[in-house]
């Protein structure tokens, strides 16, 4: 998406061209030897832009700040700032990018470019996600903003990008929670794991990790000798998921012991069924 909040850019960069009527681009250069205190704000923003079009983000983004620190009341302060977040995204200085997005939306919370600022926010999350061996609060918190872009700006251009990395987020958080659960069931915790298993069902339950999570919790029931629940668990995936892998593997693992998937009233499984595989929203 960065293809994208060029593009964005393109257009802030564009505006501010007609906002600059007949001044001069050697304006910048003849201001170099002037001290920023003396400058316009029009001087400095297009020094700023000059930093960022010569691939010196980080440094674009520090006079950017400059027009927003000595000329906050200017029009020109409120499109800095907003170019602030965009240079530091671009240097990948995640926390600069996120502050300067996040005065952005403080200050102009219905501006035009109110929704970019809070998909960059989400973006600078996003972009940094680790792989599941780690620690997921990164993750999380790109969760949390891209469904801020979604709730609070359904209709803008950003929002239809932020639900699919929505999902692909969901995917990502699921499967931290399958590898939890595998350590667990590969040691011998087998409740653990079971309740790892579960948290996937119920809160990634449409990703492609429900298959596997249903044909674990088959597999730790089985261990500890429930094989009721586990029967149920196991005709759950094949009544949706009668074609996958891990519907061969749990069936497999049933008629080794001469069992059958089988449902019987489980208020887990039932809610789980109505609410996720149906989409019988209770």
């Amino acid at each position: 998406m960065r293809v994208k909040a060029a593009m964005r850019i393109v257009t802030l960069v564009l505006a501010g061209s007609v906002l600059a009527g007949c001044e001069t681009i050697g304006s910048v250069f003849e201001s170099e030897e002037v001290a920023i205190e003396d400058r316009s704000a029009r001087e400095i923003f297009d020094e700023a832009e000059g930093l960022l079009s010569d691939g010196d983000p980080q440094a674009a983004a520090e006079t950017y700040d400059e027009v927003e620190r000595l000329f906050p009341f200017s029009q020109l302060a409120k499109r800095a700032t907003i170019m602030s977040a965009f240079a530091n995204f671009e240097a990948n200085n995640f926390p600069a990018a996120r502050s300067s997005a996040g005065r952005y939306l403080d200050l102009y919370p219905s501006d035009v470019d109110a929704p970019y600022a809070q998909y960059l926010i989400a973006l600078s999350y996003y972009d940094n996600i680790v792989d599941v061996g780690r620690d997921q609060a990164t993750t999380k918190n790109a969760l949390q903003e891209l469904t801020e872009v979604v709730q609070r700006y359904p209709e803008s251009e950003f929002a239809r990008d932020a639900r699919l990395k929505i999902d692909l987020t969901n995917n990502h958080l699921a499967g931290k929670e399958m590898e939890v659960g595998r350590y667990y069931l590969k040691r011998g915790h087998h409740l653990a794991a079971v309740n790892r298993f579960r948290i996937v069902l119920e809160r990634y339950q449409t990703t492609a990790h429900a298959p596997e999570a249903l044909h674990r919790i088959v597999e730790a029931n089985l261990s500890l000798g429930l094989n009721r629940e586990a029967q149920t668990a196991a005709a759950v995936l094949g009544e949706n998921f009668i074609g996958s892998e891990w519907y061969a593997a749990s069936f497999a693992l049933l008629t080794d012991r001469d069992l059958r998937p089988e449902r019987s009233e489980d208020g887990f499984f039932d809610r789980v069924f109505r609410q996720v595989i149906r989409g019988e929203w209770l």
